[in-house]
């Protein structure tokens, strides 16, 4: 599918032409024309990228063919750039969408093979917008960029809910078979959009330098914005990752702790018992020759020594703060 829209001197004139007219509108002084190709088939595409811009064969190449990491070259009469747009959801976790963006004095094209929504918002501003002023390509450039940025709030968001209820579980009792793989999850998530966010940031500075004839200066300080969020986004994400990590060690000192109050519990039974151990091993014997088994007071006198032993293990621990 393709969408264009046409400017002159600066001002809307129309939207979507012949696509058979864009090659003499763009030989026209004071056209800007923004072109749009959302998966489009094979026809459009050699229309477009080859018959009326003229891109080099492997900048169309790498159109074709999904490229894992961001790219910018620097042609003769455009800029090639290869950015991705971020999808994320609970279920589906991350995934990307490629745009490619070649970028020109008087024309932008943008070229997708799925439909991304900050590139329809971006169209749709425009068209509801008629009467709006841009003088340049590369304003359509910073908007669509602006919106991709904008399209991370939704994951962060999910990301730092997801932290928030790790965290409010650690200081609960959540089970350890249902956090350690929450955990492992977040982290690797959170490692993922660190990877996505990284080289695009790098590609952003770069363009911040002000080294292509295609971006006016006039633009640069948006694009420093674009970076400085970027940048943000990709510390966050490393702040979050070490949150992560801590909140973890937190949950294993308090079931440590918790372990080793058992175990002292444990201890002190196993030691308030021991007086009657005792007694009853000792007046659990079986010799013939034993005389407390024919004396009278044997009875009260074993039951006041299993009493006076407990009660006194049982000071002698409190004193030393044991229990």
């Amino acid at each position: 599918m393709i969408t264009t829209l046409v400017y002159r001197d600066n001002r809307f004139t129309a939207a979507n032409p012949d696509p058979a007219t864009l090659a003499a509108l763009r030989a026209e002084p004071n056209v800007m024309l923004w072109v749009d190709l959302a998966a489009p088939a094979d026809d459009e595409i050699k229309l477009i990228l080859e018959t009326v811009f003229a891109f080099h064969p492997l900048a169309i190449e790498d159109c074709a063919v999904d490229s894992p990491f961001p790219k910018l070259e620097d042609f003769d009469d455009y800029l090639y750039l290869v950015m991705h747009a971020v999808d994320y959801s609970r279920v589906d976790k991350f995934s990307t969408t490629e745009l490619d963006l070649f970028l020109g004095k008087n024309f932008l094209v943008t070229f997708h093979r799925q439909k991304l929504r900050p590139v329809e918002a971006a169209l749709e501003r425009y068209l509801k917008s008629p009467g709006t002023a841009v003088r340049g390509p590369d304003r359509f450039a910073h908007v669509i960029l602006d919106l991709m940025v904008e399209a991370y709030k939704p994951a962060t968001d999910e990301l730092r809910q997801d932290l928030e209820e790790i965290e409010n579980g650690v200081l609960t009792h959540i089970d350890a078979r249902e956090l350690f793989p929450r955990v492992v999850a977040l982290r690797k998530d959170l490692a993922a959009l660190r990877q996505i966010v990284r080289p695009q940031r790098e590609i952003v500075t770069v363009l911040t330098q002000g080294r292509t004839r295609f971006i006016r200066p006039l633009i640069l300080p948006y694009l420093r914005d674009l970076g400085e969020e970027l940048n943000r986004i990709e510390t966050q994400a490393g702040t979050w990752a070490d949150q992560l990590i801590l909140a973890f060690r937190v949950y294993l000192n308090k079931s440590g702790h918790e372990a080793n109050q058992g175990i002292r519990v444990l201890t002190g039974i196993t030691a308030l018992s021991l007086p009657v151990i005792l007694v009853g091993s000792w007046y659990g014997m079986n010799f013939r020759a034993m005389h407390e088994t024919a004396w009278t007071y044997g009875y009260p006198v074993a039951f006041l020594l299993t009493i006076c032993g407990t009660l006194g293990m049982l000071l002698f621990m409190r004193k030393k703060r044991w229990i």
